[in-house]
């Protein structure tokens, strides 16, 4: 197990993070894009989602990005402003090595803090057994499958769903939007 360093993503990680979500859409399923988004693309969605309020955090080890995790809006519609969907990527030579639930740890921590109430994991394919089993260490439930909805390297994708409540979730009423 490798101990990185988890902090608030800055722009200047955007050029690591952009290449390691490259190689997910080009070469795996967690991602149901097609052709990887360029540095500028990639700016405007971290800016998204910095504006927005939403936390989105890099993992680094020995000086380099290995990886990334962020949380956005589930859904658009406000009934749903308690609830995030998470997204955790990392270099695929650092698979395996804790990263990633260190990752997920501090981003279920930076969203319980702004007053979020539930998390969403939206998992590409089925048979990513790295991505379930994290999100089962982290806590999170299995929801439900969506089978056959993706379609990427000529076959068809499930996608799975997950879920964790974060502070009290939905046990209370909340007493303010999110932070």
């Amino acid at each position: 197990m490798s101990t990185a360093t988890i902090r608030p993503a800055r722009e200047a990680d955007l050029a690591a993070i952009t290449a390691i979500y490259a190689a997910e859409v080009r070469e795996r399923t967690a991602t149901f894009e097609l052709t990887p988004p360029d540095l500028a693309e990639m700016t405007r969605r971290f800016r998204a989602l910095i504006d927005g309020g939403f936390p989105y955090l890099a993992a680094n080890l020995d000086g380099d990005v290995v990886g990334y995790a962020y949380a956005g809006p589930y859904r658009p519609r406000p009934a749903y402003r308690f609830t995030v969907e998470n997204s955790v990527y990392l270099a695929p030579e650092i698979h395996r090595r804790g990263i990633g639930l260190q990752l997920l740890t501090r981003l279920i921590a930076d969203c319980e803090a702004r007053g979020y109430r539930q998390m969403i994991a939206v998992i590409g394919d089925s048979a990513n057994a790295g991505s379930i089993g994290l999100h089962r260490r982290a806590g999170f439930a299995m929801i439900g499958t969506h089978p056959g909805v993706g379609f990427k390297f000529g076959r068809w994708l499930d996608t799975v769903m997950m879920q964790r409540a974060l502070g009290e979730g939905a046990a209370t009423t909340p007493a303010s939007q999110p932070a």
